[in-house]
């Protein structure tokens, strides 16, 4: 078998730099991409960004997320717990109530999204400015 190759397709390409993109395969088995592909989606992030500290319902949670339908906002629910990073207690009475919450997991996740956040709210000028000077250069070419 050649150096690097692997013997299952399940995981992602080894390599030598940890930074390296190449480690997030495209190919449907590789479980980083699939995890990326969940925690980075619109819904999750702000379903993660909602449950910060404190523990929501379901119909709290539809009336938040902004255009989300209940089926999607059912699909992400259970997809983050799968993932361990969303807790749902149901609680025995009529009529029922579910409550969502962060776990410790979760938590993290939400602090690395917090970063990209502030990132985004310090460096949202300087990108308005660079759409800014692409949409013209693109107009002044000619190009859509």
């Amino acid at each position: 078998m050649e150096e690097g190759t692997l013997k299952s397709p399940t995981h992602c390409v080894d390599t030598e730099d940890p930074y390296d993109a190449r480690q997030w395969d495209t190919r449907e088995g590789c479980e980083v991409r699939q995890i990326l592909d969940r925690v980075a989606d619109k819904w999750s992030l702000l379903v993660i960004a909602l449950l910060e500290r404190r523990t929501l319902r379901f119909t709290e949670l539809r009336r938040e997320v902004d255009g989300i339908s209940q089926r999607m906002l059912t699909v992400t629910l259970r997809q983050l717990e799968r993932d361990g990073l969303v807790r749902r207690t149901v609680h025995p009475v009529v009529p029922p109530r579910v409550d969502y919450e962060l776990t410790p997991l979760g938590t993290t996740l939400h602090d690395t999204i917090q970063a990209l956040v502030t990132w985004t709210e310090a460096h949202q000028g300087e990108i308005a400015a660079a759409r800014a000077a692409y949409d013209e250069a693109a107009a002044a070419a000619g190009t859509p």
